[in-house]
């Protein structure tokens, strides 16, 4: 996958994207893979940046999870986690079989639609308890898929956790232990599709360290900030991760 070991260019490219990453998901609980996509595909194999977000988004779950740890609530992450461990080996074999076209522009297209009605419309739409942990457990299953597809696992439950209301520190921390738990059967499911290589390992331990340091300044940020301020950068993340995947879509 690598010809050699990584150069200092690209050395760069992964300590950058591992921070910027990092800093995401120390302060809004997701994003390694909407951000570092778009930076480490400049210098690092398209094959190896799933298992590299994959790694990095764990390394920075487990800071960013120590902001909410006292907000945590179990049951109401369970349902997730269901459909997470039933979604996460369906979304890996897409990655390794399918075609992904169609996923990937259907999942932009929603995200950018939905982020810019959010970022537009001053009314807060809410739908409380409607469809209970059914409901929450199919939203798992399509977190698992694109966290097995794409490192991804995140803004699915995080719309749905915003539809469902309540305070920030509430949702984060029921969104945040499923992209952990979600993300790191993810890496144990690609380990054993083989795509976790020595090379993948390898550069991992450039990009991890960077990342634990932006998550870290992430996190500290995140404890002062107001919670309008929260919502409208979580809207812009997910802009982001919309225009990222329908520009991967087209680029091929």
């Amino acid at each position: 996958m690598f010809a050699s070991l990584p150069d200092l260019s690209t050395v760069a490219v992964l300590v950058v994207g591992a921070l910027f990453a990092g800093f995401a998901v120390g302060f809004a609980g997701f994003g390694t893979g909407l951000v570092a996509s778009g930076i480490w595909l400049y210098a690092v194999p398209p094959a190896a940046v799933p298992p590299l977000v994959v790694l990095s988004s764990v390394a920075g779950q487990l800071v960013g999870l120590v902001t909410v740890r006292r907000a945590f609530d179990w049951t109401q992450t369970l349902p997730y986690l269901v459909g997470g461990v039933i979604g996460v080996p369906l979304g890996v074999a897409a990655l390794a079989a399918a075609s992904p076209f169609v996923i990937k522009a259907a999942v932009g297209g929603f995200l950018i639609a939905y982020s810019l009605y959010q970022l537009f419309h001053r009314a807060n739409y809410e739908i409380g308890r409607w469809g209970g942990r059914i409901a929450d457990t199919i939203v798992g299953v399509g977190g698992g898929l694109l966290g097995g597809f794409a490192g991804l696992s995140g803004p699915l439950p995080l719309i749905w956790l915003q539809l469902r209301g309540g305070p920030i520190d509430n949702q984060r921390a029921a969104y945040q232990p499923f992209n952990l738990i979600v993300l790191a059967f993810t890496a144990v499911v690609m380990a054993i599709d083989g795509q976790m290589t020595p090379e993948v390992l390898t550069v991992s331990l450039v990009s991890l360290p960077a990342t634990l340091i932006g998550a870290a300044i992430g996190a500290r940020v995140y404890v002062g900030v107001s919670v309008r301020s929260f919502q409208r950068v979580v809207l812009c993340l997910l802009l982001i991760s919309g225009c990222v995947l329908i520009g991967s879509t087209f680029s091929r």
